[in-house]
């Protein structure tokens, strides 16, 4: 059974820190490309950062570049987000996402975790 589940989210002041966290079980967690996505109340899920399976490719969206740093450790099976400088806007439900490198179409989703930036 694959389980991917968050965590790290809470309430931080604006120009704070967190880290997240996000555990995979029940696959190989070397073959999956993980990525964290965010969703804000009423708005669209987008991607927020990605990381190849190795780890050495990384990507980010605009809004966070500089700000947040996406990492993995797979003998630990967890990716996390470095997330600093934050900002009100980045209050959302942050979510984890494991792609499979080798089957098409597979992937998984966590249940997500709540990040408010707020004074």
């Amino acid at each position: 059974q694959v389980q991917i589940v968050e965590s790290g989210g809470g309430l931080v002041q604006p120009g704070g820190s967190l880290r997240l966290s996000c555990s995979a079980s029940g696959v190989t967690f070397s073959n999956y490309a993980m990525s964290w996505h965010r969703q804000a109340p009423g708005k669209e899920r987008e991607l927020v950062a990605a990381i190849s399976r190795a780890g050495g490719s990384t990507n980010y969206a605009d809004s966070v570049k500089d700000r947040f740093t996406i990492s993995r450790d797979n003998a630990k099976n967890t990716v996390y987000l470095h997330m600093n400088s934050l900002k009100p806007e980045d209050t959302a439900v942050y979510y984890c996402n494991a792609v499979s490198v080798y089957i098409y179409g597979e992937g998984y989703w966590g249940q997500g975790t709540q990040v408010t930036v707020s004074s």
